[in-house]
């Protein structure tokens, strides 16, 4: 018989596995779901584990406890916000368009209803754990508030924008963007904005901000 004409053999290699990277994205998400379904106390890390469809050897090589895990699953959404607003991307817009493309990864990030949800559970449990708060403020709201200052004072020392502290300035309008539709929405008292609803809110917000609203004469 020709050599050349038998079936292929199978191999019988171990099936690839995924990298750390993936594993991690998936080990964020099934958190999330897991604080946001359960609280933090309600929470462990088998469950996650499981859910996740990793074993709890690898969960806690990558993830050593439970606020780790909390920590994971706020990074992994701001990382995805920091991929989208990345400086080289900015440099390459007009200002107008640039604010406007961070205000609305801002508000697709802060007017979501998993981040509504785990607003409201840091709130809650702030006083039981406040760790949880210190961490979800300094990778969430202060990650994000970096961006936009950095932006505004490099703006600033390129002449384009007058702004006294850009600090200040990046807080008022990332206030402006998401606070009163957040709060309704943690209230209950209207609904999330949709997708279309937050792009035509960051470019009112930047309208505003960039040329104010006296009538021009």
């Amino acid at each position: 018989m020709d050599p050349q004409a038998q079936p292929a053999r199978r191999s019988r290699g171990r099936p690839p596995t995924r990298s750390d990277d993936e594993t991690c994205r998936l080990i964020a998400e099934a958190a999330r779901q897991a604080f946001m379904a359960n609280g933090f106390a309600g929470t462990s890390m088998d469950d996650v584990a499981q859910s996740a469809g990793v074993s709890k050897k690898t969960l806690y090589r990558l993830v050593p406890n439970k606020a780790g895990l909390f920590e994971s699953s706020v990074t992994d959404r701001i990382s995805r916000f920091m991929l989208a607003v990345d400086p080289a991307t900015l440099d390459a817009l007009p200002v107008a368009a640039a604010l406007g493309r961070i205000m609305e990864q801002y508000g697709l990030l802060t007017l979501s209803p998993d981040t509504v949800a785990i607003q409201k559970l840091v709130i809650a449990e702030s006083d039981r754990f406040p760790d949880l708060a210190t961490s979800f403020f300094t990778d969430a709201i202060v990650a994000t508030q970096r961006v936009l200052a950095a932006y505004l004072g490099q703006q600033c020392e390129r002449g384009v924008l007058t702004i006294e502290d850009p600090d200040m300035a990046a807080g008022m309008l990332r206030g402006m963007m998401a606070m009163e539709p957040q709060r309704a929405a943690m209230m209950k008292q209207r609904a999330l904005p949709s997708h279309e609803e937050i792009t035509a809110r960051a470019r009112h917000c930047v309208q505003v901000f960039l040329y104010g609203t006296v009538a021009k004469a």
